[in-house]
């Protein structure tokens, strides 16, 4: 069995042993510290970014050893490695105060945490930002390692497996159907709950994360959405994107539950009677919204985003709602700015300017009125209220007469004929070989604007795959044909 190294090893790997346990001697040979750490001790050689992606790290290494050369470290990426026991990532983590940023994704850290592994009293301090995308970390984990985080601002849980958000105490024994427990990441296997009641709408525990990125998970539900606002009070921006959430609607979910036989209530319930009352209850200061590559496929859902406090920057492309492909991408960006007068940025352009939005409201009263009232949401009557009605528009066709009729003049001889204005001048010329009485390739034709005779004269048609509407030509208008003289040189 290959040994997998520990952190300290790979460290040691990377950055040369000498230039790791030196104590900087001038002397020694082959030794040039001064050049890279001049009047430092040696364990500041390890930068204050460390990245050790994809090193097979499977362990800590002597903890004294990781004190020395890594108590500067205040970023630390450790993605793609081999760690699957958590008194080992403790173990690292322990010796780095200063940290601000660590990256445990894609490790594979599914392993309940024990109170024995993780005093209660320690505390990262200056931690901010935490990664553990595709780590299958259950949510009780999550809860225990947020508690020994004060100053968390972001938090990663992407690609978790998780169908649903655990709120539960740590004393609940949520089991699964087949008799297992329930790891917090088990996909579609329904869950009985034996915990007692918990208004999970009160427990603010985390009220210092502002950022949450939950891409990929297989949540379907709103509903668990929202306790994810529940738990991070001053949550501003979320990301769920890739998720197969159906609807923001809640109420509807809560009638399946009642009148589905089939419909099973997640762990995460925990007997709790106290629902979300709206869909953006939790998520009172929520500004920032990624919806992109959800199941969402109703206006109706698009107007519940118009109703959160202080959302103002959204992403909603690749829902089902565009599937149909009934609308432009124009016409797709003008409903959606009609309906959300609460959004500023969407879909990562820039702010919508005042008459970008004037424009699409009105589009959007136009769109509906030759609808039955029945059709209409209640947001075109709020558009009408500010507006008024509108007259419908105009439909003009701006597209060229598809034939016109020219009067053709050669020589002594003149004949008004229906011209096809898509038609090339060269294939004009062919057809008019038998009026002018010599080929084409002899042929030069001058073009006539009835309106601008006097002023212009004759413009010559010289470009053979120029179509005649490029002239604009009008009925009335002349084509004057003369014989093209051979060049002097030609023999």
């Amino acid at each position: 069995m290959v040994k997998m190294p520990s952190l300290l090893e790979a460290l040691e790997q990377k950055y040369g042993e000498s230039s790791t346990e030196s104590e900087g001697s001038e002397e020694e040979e082959g030794i040039s510290i001064a050049i890279f750490v001049p009047q430092k001790p040696p364990r500041m050689i390890v930068p204050s970014l460390l990245v050790l992606n994809d090193c097979d790290i499977a362990s800590a290494g002597d903890h004294q050893a990781l004190v020395d050369k890594c108590a500067g470290v205040e970023e630390l990426d450790l993605a793609k490695n081999k760690l699957q026991r958590w008194p080992e990532v403790f173990g690292i983590l322990k010796q780095m105060p200063r940290l601000k940023f660590v990256n445990l994704s894609f490790n594979k850290l599914s392993s309940s945490i024990h109170e024995v592994e993780l005093s209660q009293d320690y505390q990262w301090q200056n931690l901010r930002n935490l990664v553990m995308n595709s780590t299958h970390v259950p949510w009780e984990n999550v809860q225990r390692i947020l508690d020994h985080l004060p100053s968390l601002e972001e938090l990663h849980l992407s690609l978790n497996e998780y169908d649903h958000v655990n709120l539960c105490s740590s004393t609940c024994q949520c089991v699964l159907e087949n008799g297992s427990e329930d790891d917090g990441a088990k996909g579609d296997a329904t869950v009985k709950c034996t915990c007692p009641r918990l208004d999970y709408k009160n427990k603010h525990k985390h009220a210092g994360i502002k950022k949450v990125h939950f891409n990929g998970n297989p949540i379907s539900r709103w509903s668990e959405i929202c306790k994810i606002g529940y738990a991070f009070p001053s949550l501003e921006s979320l990301v769920v994107a890739d998720c197969p959430i159906q609807s923001l609607d809640i109420e509807n979910e809560e009638s399946n539950a009642v009148n589905n036989p089939d419909y099973m209530r997640t762990e995460s319930e925990c007997e709790s009677g106290n629902k979300a009352e709206s869909p953006h209850d939790s998520f009172r200061k929520l500004k920032f919204l990624n919806l992109n590559s959800t199941n969402i496929s109703t206006w109706d859902d698009i107007e519940r985003l118009s109703r959160f406090p202080v959302l103002h920057c959204l992403r909603v492309q690749g829902c089902r709602l565009w599937e149909s492909h009934e609308y432009t991408e124009h016409e797709r960006r003008q409903l959606l700015i009609a309906r959300l007068p609460n959004v500023e940025t969407l879909n990562g352009g820039g702010n919508i300017e005042p008459d970008e939005r004037e424009d699409a409201e009105r589009a959007f009263i136009r769109y509906y009125m030759d609808k039955p009232e029945s059709d209409r949401p209640e947001r075109y009557f709020e558009l009408v209220a500010i507006h008024g009605k509108l007259d419908p528009l105009v439909n003009v066709d701006l597209r060229p007469e598809k034939r016109v009729k020219v009067t053709f003049t050669c020589g002594n001889n003149s004949e008004v004929r229906s011209v096809d204005v898509y038609r090339t001048v060269s294939d004009l010329k062919t057809k008019l070989e038998g009026f002018a009485g010599f080929s084409a390739p002899n042929m030069r034709l001058f073009y006539v604007d009835q309106e601008l005779r006097d002023r212009q004269g004759p413009e010559e048609m010289r470009y053979p795959h120029k179509q005649l509407y490029s002239y604009n030509i009008r009925s009335g208008d002349e084509i004057i044909i003369d014989y093209k003289l051979k060049n002097k040189r030609e023999k």
